[in-house]
Formats: structure tokens, C-alpha cells, sequence
């Protein structure tokens, strides 16, 4: 009787085992190799979602803004996961244009990246130094599509991170009245490249079958009511300003944030 309880829980013992070790074997399976990540960008404004052209958004109490035109470059990705990894994106692969206009700009895929599950992204506003310094030549594709798209003054004065156009009315403005701030670095004379980080709200599960898509809410009202707060009737046209575009800069390094990851 002992004899046969005792075989009984031999073989329990090592089905259990067995089982555990299959289950340790297709862990490591399933986090081998390398998946996509699919990020998209949904502009916004405060809790509204963003309508070029038609709608009047309310700014500093007293100012109604129609917005006709919003783009930026996001760039330099780098992905971290739950335990603390770091990957980051191929740097000649990560400049991007994102514009309201253009639905498929708003979906960046990234490639072949480690599979594991990732917590938080960084990315960049703009076209740092490192790259600029390059030079012309160095900027690959990027330099062309920037030009095209309008995310250009020249080549000396540099890339425009941001374009945020449309025009106004106010208590003191009752015609429509056009704004455009355009925001980037000057050259090497004025740095206004910054990095956001976001925090995921559960893990984007990156595997080899499986992509993850985060969608990042960018509230463009931040521009004019972020740290600094803008008054177009005060600045309707901010383009190289030494004082006005950090301050720019700094606003919008607050507008992104994380709605949801869907695995």
C-alpha cells in the first residue's frame, strides 16, 4: 500500500516538473526574437479631439482659435521594459513627421525591437544636435522629406520642430487674425531639442506575433497654457525668438501622454 502511494507521488512529482519546465521552455520561446510596436499620435485639444478648419477652440479665456495646421517631428525612441532594459531605436531610422492633415503620418511602426514587455518610451521633439551636425549630406532621406513637408527654414537656420498655425479672435481682436508659431532649433546657436518621456498604462507585450499599438494623445493646447502661458494677442507670430521659443519648447515637452495599450 505505502509502496504504491509512494510510486503515486513519484510520477505526480515528476508530471509536475515536467509541466513547469515546459511552461519555463515556452516562456523563454515566446520572449525570443524580435516584434513591431505600432505607435499612434490622436492631436487633441484639451478634451476635444482635434478638427482642423472647422472648430473654434477656447484659449486664455478670452481668445477663440481656429486651427489650420499642426505638425511635429518625433524621433530617437528608446524602450524600456518592466525590468528596467533599455533598447533604443536605430537612429538613422528615427525621425518621423507627424501632421494633422495626413492620416498615415499619425502611425509609426517601429521594427524589429527585442520582444519583452515594455513600460515606458522616450522620444524626442525635434532634430537634435548630434544629428543637424551631420551636415546636409549626413541627414539621408530626412532632409527631403522634411523640405516637403514645410519642416524647413533652410539649412542654416534648421529644421521647425513644431508648426502650429490658424488664425483668432478675441476681446481686443474681433477680425480673424493669423497666428504661427514655429518652434526648432536655430542652427547650432539655439537648442530648443527635448525628450518625453511617457509611461505605458499596463505593457505593451512586444513578441514575435504579437503588436502592441500605444496611443499617444498629443494636446496642442498645451502650446499656448503649458508652463508659459501665450497670448496671441501679445505674440500672434513666434518663429526664432531666444526667450519665446524655450519657452515653446517647454510646453509642448508637456502635451504627450499615454490613453491606452492594446496588446
Amino acid at each position: 500500500m505505502f509502496g504504491k502511494m509512494k510510486i503515486t507521488k513519484y510520477i505526480a512529482a515528476f508530471f509536475i516538473a515536467a509541466t513547469l519546465t515546459a511552461c519555463s521552455t515556452e516562456e523563454e520561446e515566446i520572449l525570443s526574437g524580435e516584434g513591431n510596436l505600432s505607435i499612434e499620435f490622436d492631436n487633441a485639444f484639451g478634451d476635444s479631439d482635434l478638427i482642423l478648419n472647422s472648430t473654434s477652440y477656447n484659449s486664455n479665456l478670452s481668445e477663440k482659435i481656429n486651427i489650420s495646421s499642426v505638425k511635429y517631428i518625433v524621433s530617437n525612441f528608446k524602450l524600456e521594459t518592466e525590468e528596467g532594459a533599455v533598447f533604443t531605436y536605430p537612429k538613422e531610422e528615427s525621425y518621423f513627421i507627424v501632421d494633422e492633415r495626413t492620416i498615415s503620418s499619425q502611425f509609426i511602426n517601429l521594427k524589429n525591437i527585442p520582444a519583452g514587455n515594455y513600460t515606458k518610451m522616450t522620444f524626442g521633439i525635434g532634430v537634435d544636435q548630434e544629428k543637424y551636425l551631420f551636415g546636409a549630406t549626413g541627414q539621408g532621406d530626412f532632409l527631403t522629406l522634411a523640405q516637403d513637408a514645410g519642416m524647413m527654414w533652410s539649412w542654416q537656420a534648421g529644421y521647425k520642430f513644431v508648426v502650429f498655425e490658424g488664425d483668432y479672435t478675441s476681446d481686443n481682436t474681433a477680425t480673424p487674425t493669423a497666428f504661427a508659431f514655429h518652434m526648432g532649433s536655430h542652427g547650432t546657436a539655439l537648442d530648443n531639442y527635448k525628450e518625453v518621456t511617457v509611461n505605458f498604462t499596463n505593457s505593451a507585450r512586444i513578441r514575435t506575433m504579437l503588436t502592441p499599438e500605444v496611443h499617444v494623445v498629443a494636446n496642442v493646447a498645451n502650446i499656448l497654457t503649458g508652463t508659459t502661458n501665450f497670448m496671441l494677442d501679445d505674440a500672434p507670430q513666434i518663429h526664432v525668438d531666444a526667450v519665446k521659443s524655450p519657452q515653446i519648447a517647454e510646453n509642448i515637452n508637456g502635451m504627450f501622454s499615454i490613453d491606452h495599450v492594446h496588446n
